[in-house]
């Protein structure tokens, strides 16, 4: 069963969309269930000014993408790709729970969830990807 609050986060869609001028982007695809996700990156000064995306995936993907799109947006990339190592390993251990700044994840990325670990982590993996590469 799915839980409310997965649905609940999910269907904040704000950030949906695509952006035209955008300085980074990237697009995966989980090779597990075919879920698609592109992220849309605006990084100016090492800081995401604004960030979004597209994407033809289940609920906890979407759930994921549209938390992260949030969060993400002024913060610096160093940041991002220190939350991105915190949500690969909260499902390894016993894991504390997120930072601060990230709490609202501890909602979808726990050991409750790990039979969807990838789903969920797919928008993690999309930012890190564009983080890494310049849009051209």
């Amino acid at each position: 069963m799915i839980d409310k609050e997965i649905i609940k986060i999910a269907s904040n869609t704000e950030n949906h969309g695509v952006l035209d001028n955008h300085t980074h982007s990237s697009k995966l695809k989980n090779a597990i269930c075919g879920d698609e996700m592109k992220i849309y990156l605006i990084i100016k000064d090492g800081t995401i000014i604004n960030f979004k995306y597209e994407c033809e995936s289940c609920i906890y993907c979407q759930a994921s993408v549209s938390l992260l799109s949030r969060n993400a947006k002024n913060k610096s990339i160093e940041k991002v790709k220190n939350f991105a190592k915190q949500a690969k390993n909260c499902f390894e251990r016993n894991s504390e729970s997120f930072d601060k700044e990230w709490k609202e994840f501890d909602k979808i990325m726990n050991k409750n969830n790990i039979s969807r670990k990838e789903c969920l982590l797919l928008p993690v993996n999309t930012t890190l990807d564009a983080l890494n590469k310049k849009s051209l």
